[in-house]
């Protein structure tokens, strides 16, 4: 019988569930129409990047304090050495140009033109068109399924002998921290040079905003010592440690206007350089309060006190020796040198 009691409850049971209407049986937690289109779409590859190669946290937009400057890297410095070689494609060893310029080829990153006042703009309308970059400088390239190609040896890397990095140094109150973040890479290609003195002119290609190229950039290994010769950094790292070295050439201010180009101009690097160094000083150089709790503080003030009181000591008896050693003559009368003894009778 309790066998047969069961069963009839169990029955009992599904047919309740079975007539439930279909609303109070549909899975929680539903999706919307517009999340339903958004789930279905894969990840594009600069987003399996950026889960797969994570970098730094990106700069706050709020801070207090925040100098923006513009600095040229020369490429044929031994500091920015691991930029520029090799400078040609050797396997999978490749500069940053020749990476740079083939992550746009094939639409992974976008790009920006350079504009004549220098400054960079990541908008949608300053997008750099790839065909129309590489037709602009000559530079050769093949069209394969509606996309252009470039070889190994049509890229120009030799000529790209610098870069114009935006630095951002500011200080987040969130964190206390005082850091120096790379926001932008421009390289710049150096063409006309000749056997007759001819200087080569720079050509500044495309800006890069920074955070869309660091993921890329944080698989990119280099070499980052001639004594050790493991690829023990990235690119992404060389950045971050801020490894580079570049004079200033422009800052943002209010006039919008780049470094003069005369006798002042190396002042003018110094004292901004200055300016930044001063700066993060005093953030975290400042003068130690004295606590009359801190034993330490009590030990250090004692030892000096001692030590004063010490040479104080010592300087005084090296006067007094000094003086007892110096021997007065008596004063000699009628010209004899025989001194003046005088003779007192003691009273009784």
């Amino acid at each position: 019988m309790k066998r047969v009691l069961i069963f009839i409850i169990g029955m009992m049971a599904v047919a309740n569930v079975s007539a439930q209407p279909k609303k109070s049986r549909v899975v929680t937690n539903p999706t919307t129409p517009a999340q339903k289109s958004t789930a279905a779409k894969p990840a594009t590859t600069s987003d399996r990047a950026s889960l797969m190669f994570p970098t730094s946290a990106e700069m706050p937009e709020d801070v207090v304090w925040r100098r923006d400057i513009y600095r040229q890297l020369d490429l044929l410095d031994d500091t920015n050495a691991p930029l520029y070689y090799p400078v040609e494609p050797h396997g999978k060893e490749q500069n940053l140009f020749t990476y740079l310029l083939r992550l746009f080829i094939s639409g992974r990153i976008p790009v920006y033109t350079y504009k004549l006042d220098g400054n960079e703009s990541f908008e949608a309308k300053d997008k750099a068109d790839a065909k129309e970059f590489l037709e602009r400088y000559s530079i050769y390239y093949e069209v394969k399924d509606g996309k252009p190609t470039i070889a190994e040896s049509d890229i120009p890397s030799a000529e790209v002998t610098r870069f114009y990095v935006k630095e951002s140094s500011y200080f987040d109150q969130r964190s206390a921290t005082y850091r120096t973040r790379v926001t932008a890479l421009c390289p710049v290609m150096m063409r006309g040079a000749d056997d007759f003195g001819t200087e080569a002119t720079p050509y500044p290609l495309f800006w890069v905003n920074y955070d869309d190229v660091a993921s890329y950039l944080s698989r990119m290994p280099v070499m980052a010592s001639n004594f050790n010769n493991v690829t023990n950094m990235t690119v992404d790292d060389y950045f971050t440690m801020n490894r580079y070295k570049g004079k200033i050439y422009k800052t943002n201010n209010l006039q919008g206007r780049v470094l003069a180009n005369d006798s002042t101009r190396v002042q003018e690097q110094e004292r901004i350089e200055q300016q930044l160094k001063d700066f993060e000083e005093h953030i975290w150089h400042q003068p130690a309060q004295k606590d009359s709790l801190d034993s330490v503080a009590v030990q250090n003030s004692k030892d000096k006190s001692s030590k004063k009181e010490k040479a104080k000591s010592s300087s005084t008896s090296s006067r007094r020796s000094k003086a007892s050693t110096t021997v007065s003559k008596p004063k000699s009368s009628g010209g004899s040198s025989a001194p003046r003894v005088s003779a007192r009778r003691q009273r009784r």
